[in-house]
Order: structure tokens, then sequence, then C-alpha cells
């Protein structure tokens, strides 16, 4: 006769057996989570990486973003340094060699570091800046060329006056300096020296060209 034991029945065990499989399973992610680098991670899309971006889900083109901060940062300028101002007494060129000042600071440290923390690859947002490169030299250049951008805002914003008045000269102006128009104004003298420059180094650059042809 057989002795009859206390066979454990399934559910006695089936826990403890649940609980190790579930931590192996737990030990497993962690060491591939440690020993993980871009030879053995399986690709992924970028579809689905934007699944997980945080952000708006519309994309801008980079001209468009181009443009847009720099409207941004001269409408900036104009709101803190014209309206903020306006309360002090100062002449007409001590506020525009402040505004220059600011303006190609802004241009230095604000501007071109975002077009290098947005940009997909190095470089790409180097042809929205007039220089590029990085160095103590170049906030000079950007303050000088700060002032370039604020003296034909300045006759931009007189010519416009003028011809709003019908030519008279005494009478009151049209219009008066505000952030949206003058950021306008800015980005627009701004695109334009900067296809001014492509331009001369294309002409440079099919010169040069054109010279090491004749040499061969």
């Amino acid at each position: 006769m057989k002795q009859k034991g206390n066979i454990p029945k399934k559910t006695d065990y089936e826990p403890q057996r649940e609980e190790a499989d579930y931590y192996r399973l737990k030990v497993k992610a962690v060491n591939d989570l440690v020993t993980a680098n871009s030879e053995n991670s399986p690709p992924v899309s970028r579809q689905e990486l934007r699944k997980y971006q945080s952000g708006p889900k519309v994309r801008l083109a980079d001209w468009i973003k181009a443009i847009l901060l720099k409207w941004w940062i001269a409408g900036m300028i104009c709101y803190f340094f014209v309206w903020g101002l306006s309360t002090f007494s100062l002449s007409q060129w001590d506020l525009l060699v402040i505004l220059a000042v600011m303006l190609g600071l802004a241009t230095n440290l604000l501007t071109n570091n975002i077009y290098r923390f947005i940009a997909k690859e190095k470089g790409a947002y180097d042809r929205w800046m007039m220089f590029p490169k990085k160095g103590y030299i170049y906030y000079l250049l950007d303050i000088l060329y700060g002032f370039v951008l604020i003296l034909c805002v300045l006759m931009s914003y007189n010519g416009i006056n003028l011809i709003a008045s019908g030519g008279a000269k005494d009478a009151p102006p049209a219009i008066g300096v505000e952030p949206i128009l003058f950021g306008l104004l800015i980005t627009l003298w701004d695109l334009v020296f900067l296809g001014l420059k492509r331009l001369g180094k294309r002409i440079l650059a099919d010169a040069r060209h054109a010279n090491q042809s004749q040499l061969r």
C-alpha cells in the first residue's frame, strides 16, 4: 500500500516560479541596458523616435525657423531698449549706439548659439549667420554689423515717413518705432546682406575656378 504524502499542489509552487522568472527578466533587461551601444542596439526609425519626442508636432522648415528667430530677437531688442529707454532723455545717436551694440551682442550670444543648438548637422545654419565662426574678434564684427543694420533701418523709417507725409519734412511721423516692424526691417536688411555675401562668394569661386582652368 502506497504511503500518501503531502503532494504540493500547483498553486503552492507556481507563484514562486513566476517571481523567479520575473526577476530573471528584470536582470536581463538591466544587463541589456547597461551593455547597450551603437553596435548591438537594433535600428530605430525616425518615425518611431518622433513618437517619444516632446514639443509641438508641427515641423517648420529650417529657413522659416531661421527668419523667425532673427525677427524675434530684433523685436526683443526694440522692446527692451527703444521702449524701455523711452523715459530717459537720450539723444538719437546715443540710442542708435546702444541699439547697435545690443543687437550685435544678441546676434553673437543668442541668435548664433541657438542656430548651432538646433542644427541637425554641424554648420547647417551657417548660411544664416554673417559671421558663423567663434572668437572674440567676432563680437566686434557683429557689433559693427549691428551699426550697419540699425542705420539701414533708420533710413527705412525716414523713407517710409517721408513717403507717407507726401514729402513734407516738418510733418509728424506717420509710423513710430515698435517691435514688430522694427524686427521685420532688421530681418529684411539682414537677409539682403546675407544674400550679397553669398553672391560675392559665388562670384569669387567662379573667378577662381576660371583662373585655374586657364592655368591648366
